[in-house]
């Protein structure tokens, strides 16, 4: 955590119990000092409040977080104002040579002297890129280059992530996220990366999911280091690399931009020790710190069950120091640490920040992207698991969620001042005319900013990109796969079609100007997969079908797909259970459906039924 400059001076009165008024009353004209990002505990303690008297403001604001989320400084500074407070931005990341004090999970305070405690932390790495284009290689590398170094042998437990050492400092990568994992994490509250390193084969050049990966290396504000990877192959094309990149915004050294590339050879081992030392160069210059004397803080990496040792999870400690024996809450689960091993498959008795450990002794397998606390003891982890269970959600992400039926009052309290838009064509060509369009919508008090742009279906991956940076999802002649569909509905996410560009525009337009009408959302009530066709009443094909999904209803709307392509919408118009006429056919069953105006069916089409509801009306 960040603490203001000003907090022993500035913020010296006690918790404050009594209304508002008096709140205001005795924090007037008090300064306050805050980061871009402060985290919701530290933010209460900042202005000597309690958490759950900011979680009251931030609510009253349509903003539901909760006790170890963080806010941005707008965000901050409006309640901070509510609580007579003026504030001005944080200028330096080190941390000032005072005493203060930090409430952890427990609820007990630790007194911690800076900047004895705060001292410099190894940097976290995620690499990230295009299918085949030589991350798993270039990881192998890395860590084979390591283990000659150190010990001569071979890694005997890989573990999700680990840490490697060169020229004497320390650098964690994270080994199995992809760009999707990476925001699935970020998407539930878990910000672990540091930098990212994006992977780019010097033959095959920038592919779709390079393009994505640098959307959600961005999204998250991370320094991003290229390496140009297979620079060994006869095909290898470094100039057009570059080119590329500079097309993504990516602007490298030598051609007067500041991203740092670095051609490597995963098979050849050239340019892995370069790469390592700019990650080095970047971390330094970020300045990256954390407090050791704390009780640990951490991230679930990945989790599982093991056969014989039970629960086991892959954690990544980012404050305080994480001991053996030690009692922790992990997302839904809890339990006394037994055992901790490194990524080296050794036990060790303590973890410190940055540092990724396998853990045992958790009473249930916890979540990728779960938080790790420290409590003072068994009783109070149990409370905390109780009141877990009470409040009845295991999500960490918020749910503060953007759409453009609420634009305008989020634009008008002043919560928004951007409006995060990731864009899904089904051309390349449209992508531009529609991003130009959008960006021309942006005025000084609130601008448009396509996030991300890509061809083809809606995805998981663009689901989680929105959650994380609270954005919306437009679809021009796209449609959004089913995993996706779910997910952005158990998650809020505001998605919506177009095919055209007008249509588009404008409603983003009047959501800007408060003028929306209200907007019907689709639910897919049904899909049914087609097995057989039989010959129909005027020529026309009758589609046998097996309903993998919900139901299918006579007379509701529905849509006839082959190989995701749309090729008839209009209504269900017979239903058949062998020779009986039914009403609805159940998931599971099998029968015969009539679709209006259309007969052509073959085997492996899609029929999905859905209906049509006005957004905001509950199910």
């Amino acid at each position: 955590m960040l603490i203001g400059k000003d907090k022993a001076s500035s913020v010296a009165v006690g918790k404050t119990t009594g209304p508002d008024n008096l709140l205001r009353a005795e924090t007037k004209r008090r300064k306050l000092s805050l980061p871009s990002l402060v985290g919701v505990r530290q933010f209460a303690d900042l202005m000597n409040v309690t958490p759950i008297e900011v979680i009251k403001h931030l609510m009253r604001k349509g903003v539901m977080v909760n006790i170890n989320q963080v806010i941005d400084y707008d965000t901050a500074t409006s309640i901070a104002a509510g609580l007579g407070f003026e504030t001005q931005r944080e200028e330096q990341k080190a941390v000032e040579a005072v005493e203060h004090e930090e409430e952890t999970t427990a609820g007990k305070r630790v007194k911690a002297k800076t900047p004895s405690d705060w001292r410099p932390r190894p940097p976290v790495v995620t690499i990230m890129g295009h299918v085949d284009h030589g991350k798993t290689s270039l990881l192998d590398a890395i860590r084979q280059t390591n283990v000659i170094a150190t010990e001569a042998g071979q890694i005997t437990q890989h573990i999700g992530a680990y840490q490697i050492e060169t020229d004497g400092q320390k650098i964690t990568f994270l080994d199995t996220p992809g760009h999707a994992a990476f925001t699935a994490m970020r998407a539930r509250g878990a910000q672990v990366t540091d930098i990212a390193v994006l992977v780019v084969a010097a033959d095959d050049g920038v592919m779709p999911q390079t393009v994505e990966a640098v959307s959600h290396a961005r999204a998250a504000g991370v320094p991003i280091v290229v390496a140009m990877t297979k620079i060994d192959r006869p095909n290898a094309n470094p100039e057009r690399v570059k080119k590329q990149l500079s097309e993504l915004g990516l602007i490298i050294e030598e051609w007067g931009g500041e991203v740092i590339i670095v051609p490597v050879s995963a098979k050849t081992k050239q340019g892995i020790a370069d790469l390592l030392a700019n990650i080095r160069v970047v971390a330094e210059i970020t300045e990256l710190q954390a407090n050791y004397a704390l009780p640990a803080e951490g991230v679930v990496v990945e989790a599982g069950m093991d056969k014989t040792r039970g629960p086991i999870a892959t954690v990544l400690v980012q404050r305080g120091t994480l001991n053996v024996g030690g009692v922790v809450v992990v997302g839904s689960t809890w339990g006394k640490i037994k055992a901790m091993f490194d990524d080296k498959g050794r036990g060790v008795k303590k973890a410190e920040p940055a540092t990724p450990v396998k853990i045992l002794g958790l009473n249930g397998v916890p979540q990728a992207g779960d938080k790790l606390s420290v409590v003072a003891d068994e009783a109070r982890a149990k409370e905390l698991m109780a009141k877990w269970q009470t409040d009845g959600s295991k999500s960490t992400s918020a749910r503060g969620n953007i759409t453009l039926d609420s634009l305008y009052s989020q634009v008008a309290s002043g919560q928004i001042k951007e409006l995060n838009v990731i864009l899904k064509t089904d051309v390349q060509g449209s992508i531009e005319p529609i991003r130009n369009s959008l960006e021309r919508l942006g005025e000084d008090k609130l601008r448009v900013r396509v996030l991300h742009a890509g061809t083809g279906s809606i995805t998981e991956s663009d689901v989680f990109l929105a959650v994380a940076s609270k954005a919306i999802i437009v679809g021009f002649n796209s449609r959004a796969e089913p995993g996706a569909k779910h997910l952005a509905e158990v998650e809020g996410v505001d998605v919506r079609f177009y095919d055209i560009i007008y249509n588009l525009a404008g409603d983003i337009e009047k959501a800007l100007q408060g003028m929306l009408e209200p907007t019907y959302i689709e639910l897919i009530e049904g899909r049914a997969e087609v097995r057989a066709v039989f010959p129909g009443r005027k020529k026309s094909g009758v589609a046998g079908v097996s309903v993998q999904e919900g139901k299918l209803m006579r007379d509701s709307p529905v849509r006839v797909m082959r190989k995701g392509e749309v090729l008839h919408e209009s209504r269900v118009s017979s239903l058949r259970r062998f020779k009986d006429d039914v009403s609805e056919l159940q998931k599971g069953f099998d029968g015969g459906v009539g679709v209006e105006g259309f007969g052509e069916f073959q085997v492996g089409d899609i029929l999905e039924s859905y209906r049509k509801q006005k957004q905001g009306v509950p199910s």
